[in-house]
């Protein structure tokens, strides 16, 4: 399988918190909650049959960008993806991710 990114603009409700989200091709978590969903092995193929929900787990910084750290809530999959600027900042920054 190649690890090579495919562009998938999607619209859709977050399954955590209801939210409805615009994608424009990059989007990969609720902006209110940072809940995301189980749904690529590869970046944008939505090849993976888990469909799990994945949970917000910690905040990590790499090259001066906020990373979040999902879990996947049904086979444990731990992912990594770059925060958007549309993003609860007030989440990000205050809430104690690490006891949701």
């Amino acid at each position: 399988m190649s690890s090579r990114f495919i562009r998938q603009k999607e619209n859709f409700v977050c399954e955590n918190c209801g939210q409805k989200v615009q994608g424009d091709g990059y989007t990969n978590h609720c902006p209110q909650c940072l809940f995301s969903k189980h749904v690529d092995i590869n970046p944008g193929d939505r090849l993976n049959v888990c469909q799990g929900l994945m949970k917000p787990k910690e905040l990590a910084m790499k090259h001066g960008r906020t990373i979040i750290v999902h879990q996947c809530v049904r086979c444990k999959t731990i992912k990594k993806n770059i925060s958007s600027k549309n993003d609860n900042l007030e989440v990000l920054t205050y809430a104690p991710i690490a006891q949701w």
